[in-house]
């Protein structure tokens, strides 16, 4: 580990595994770490409660319930506005480098566009991280130390989890926000379940989650706003028996916004939460493997 910035995040990940393994379930929070690195907060023009705005903050805990029922979570302890885990490997914005990025990054998405990229350029409403612009080592530095070694842990749990199941089902853990700060746009949902229009993962999966919240009182949107992210999509592939869903909450729920503290529903929603990945581990795996979805 990198003594530039990291020190502090040691480790900067961790997967918690059951004693006993039930099923293909594996449960991910990339967004829910709250260490920042000393050296990171010098660079930002912003305090504290700004930067954690883009946190998920406490949904590693909502769902860490999975791991007493037998299946693994695997989170992170930094934060997504230092290195967003949820975006391709190299998608970066030119304009807060100093410095050439390397002919492969990925300068044109939408996330990109938005300053939201692997190393984001905001936060909130559209609020500036950095004081000034970074070297582009230190973007590779975080991709390198960080993200790479992320990915590569969840990739080989996924496997070890299909070779000891036939499949493997991948449940992405997010929050969101309890608006969006548009004009007249009515609240948000409950929960929002995102499969990629129904390609990263079996009907079933969706369905279920779907009529589980729905039974426990929740308003549930499919795929808006939110369909899913990078990890969704890059893990998702039901042909080859490994699913991906994304499930976002709403902050409301669980905790106080502007304080970043646990609201008195938070043992509540953890015990939905808990409901929640009871109905989702009875899913047969004869409807997750072999799986063709209808866009194929």
């Amino acid at each position: 580990m990198s003594d530039r910035g990291e020190a502090e995040l040691d480790p900067p990940f961790e997967t918690l595994e059951p004693n006993d393994w039930l099923g293909p379930l594996v449960f991910n929070s990339p967004h829910s770490g709250r260490t920042y690195p000393a050296a990171f907060l010098r660079q930002s023009r912003l305090e504290m409660n700004a930067l954690r705005r883009s946190e998920d903050t406490f949904v590693d805990e909502l769902f860490e319930t999975a791991v007493r029922r037998g299946f693994p979570l695997m989170r992170a302890h930094f934060p997504r506005c230092y290195v967003d885990l949820n975006r391709e490997p190299y998608e970066l914005d030119p304009r807060m480098f100093e410095g050439r990025l390397p002919s492969f990054a990925n300068t044109r998405s939408m996330r990109v566009a938005g300053g939201l990229g692997t190393v984001a350029r905001v936060v909130g409403d559209a609020q500036e991280i950095y004081q000034e612009r970074l070297p582009v080592a230190e973007a590779m530095r975080r991709i390198d130390v960080l993200y790479k070694p992320y990915h590569r842990g969840l990739r080989k749990l996924m496997l070890r989890t299909q070779r000891a199941f036939g499949t493997a089902v991948l449940v992405d853990c997010h929050s969101m926000p309890s608006s969006s700060h548009v004009k007249d746009e009515r609240p948000r949902a409950d929960i929002v379940i995102g499969d990629r229009y129904g390609t990263s993962c079996a009907p079933a999966i969706t369905l279920a989650l779907e009529a589980a919240f729905e039974s426990l009182g929740y308003t549930v949107n499919r795929n808006k706003p939110y369909a899913g992210g990078f990890i969704t999509e890059h893990y998702g592939n039901p042909s080859s028996g490994l699913h991906a869903v994304q499930i976002e909450l709403n902050r409301a729920l669980y905790m106080d916004e502007r304080r970043f503290e646990r609201s008195p529903t938070f043992d509540r929603v953890r015990q939905d939460i808990d409901s929640v990945i009871g109905i989702l581990a009875r899913i047969s795996l004869d409807e997750l493997l072999p799986f063709r979805t209808a866009a194929e």
